[in-house]
């Protein structure tokens, strides 16, 4: 008799036939899902397209604000200073308002050397006022002609004739031209108190005579942005008393690293950000010293740096509230486009002296080498390698190879 002959009943019975099959189809399943368990699964990865659009280089530094033209308003000899009952913030009028009075003594008066030193220091201070007058003179012709030369050039700008690079360097003389004949006009008004001061001090000995003491007046308009001495005292002559300028007339002085600066061009666009207002406020680069300083970081490190000096282009009523020596955080503009290939700067990685990056396609991700450009640490400029529309991997890890299978990962999944 055959053993593995199917009796009759067995035959008859499909449920039987099941049970003696039902242990090989579990072990069918069993080894499938040993299987699928440890079938590598694609990597989770997180992914961003590569696209066109603008791209703008800075650098990030600190500022601090400080007024263009400030005077130091010296004693113009020596006596006892009345005390001072100004306070910062004060308006003045230039050579009305009284800002301090000196009661001079018996050793004032001038013999004939200083008498003598008296008249030459006239002669000087009439000679630095014709300068500054021939300075101003110089500087509203020059304002004339960059002012008409931007009419000009603004009406082919918006013609489309003329590129955007060429249009703002036509008003960044404009605006520079316009920021020297304010300046000519301040030193014009220094020059013309500086004789002024010379002057009375020439005639100081009629008036120790009479008793009367010395008033120092205002030698320009604006506010006092510090009383620097504020009791009465002794006062040697030159002894300086406190500081006069125009606070609306602000520039930006912004500390780099000296290998940024190197970068820096005048005429370059300053957003300055983080000064107590709702909205940044632009300026241009009008000069950078060319002179660096030594300076140690908080960590230690000696560092070389430079004076990046930045003008207000917008209007004075945006930044009333900003004042002398405020503290700014400014992004000076060193490389800019409008239509470049851009990607995230965490998808690209270097190898050696090349630059590559992962590609998402068909579920698998792709090592492509590309050639980067400009980058400002969240966009980098492709030059060649990628295309408009490629998805790249942001971060790759360590589980991230060449044809390695990956899927993006969904928002908010670790």
């Amino acid at each position: 008799m055959n053993p593995t002959a199917t009796s009759p009943a067995t035959a008859n019975n499909p449920g039987a036939v099941w049970r003696r099959r039902l242990p090989w189809l579990g072990g069918v399943v069993l080894v499938a899902l040993i299987v699928a368990g440890l079938w590598p699964r694609p990597a989770p990865v997180e992914v961003a397209a590569v696209s066109r659009g603008p791209l703008v280089v800075t650098v990030d530094e600190e500022g601090m604000t400080r007024v263009r033209n400030r005077y130091v308003v010296s004693a113009p000899v020596a006596g006892r200073l009345r005390r001072v009952d100004w306070k910062a913030g004060a308006e003045v009028l230039a050579g009305q308002t009284v800002l301090a009075v000196i009661e001079g003594g018996g050793a004032d008066f001038l013999d004939a050397r200083t008498q003598a030193q008296a008249q030459a220091r006239v002669g000087a201070a009439g000679a630095a006022r014709d300068a500054a007058t021939a300075q101003r003179e110089r500087a509203a012709a020059a304002a004339r002609m960059f002012t008409a030369d931007f009419a000009r050039l603004k009406e082919l700008f918006e013609k489309n004739v003329l590129s955007r690079q060429e249009f703002e360097a036509a008003q960044m003389r404009a605006d520079t031209a316009t920021q020297d004949v304010r300046a000519s006009e301040f030193a014009l008004k220094v020059a013309g108190y500086e004789l002024e001061q010379a002057q009375a001090l020439l005639g100081r000995g009629a008036a120790q005579k009479s008793g009367e003491p010395e008033v120092v007046t205002s030698p320009v308009g604006g506010k006092i942005l510090r009383v620097l001495q504020e009791s009465e005292r002794m006062v040697p002559a030159g002894f300086p008393l406190m500081e006069v300028g125009d606070p609306a007339d602000l520039e930006v002085r912004i500390e780099v690293l000296s290998r940024d600066g190197v970068a820096i061009r005048p005429g370059a666009r300053v957003w300055l950000e983080r000064w107590g207002g709702a909205e940044p406020l632009a300026a241009r680069v009008r000069l950078v010293e060319p002179a660096a300083f030594t300076k140690f970081s908080a960590l230690g490190v000696e560092e070389q740096r430079v004076y990046v000096v930045a003008d207000f282009t917008g209007a004075t009523e945006a930044r009333a509230a900003l004042g002398d020596s405020y503290r700014v955080e400014a992004r000076v503009v060193t490389w800019e486009s409008a239509d470049v290939l851009r990607v995230p700067a965490g998808a690209l990685f270097q190898r050696g002296e090349k630059w590559q990056c992962f590609v998402l396609a068909d579920g698998h991700a792709r090592l492509r080498e590309v050639k980067a450009g400009h980058s400002n640490g969240l966009e980098t400029e492709v030059l060649d390698g990628l295309d408009a529309g490629d998805r790249v991997i942001i971060f790759p890890g360590d589980k991230v190879t060449d044809g390695v299978r990956a899927e993006p990962m969904e928002l908010g999944q670790n």
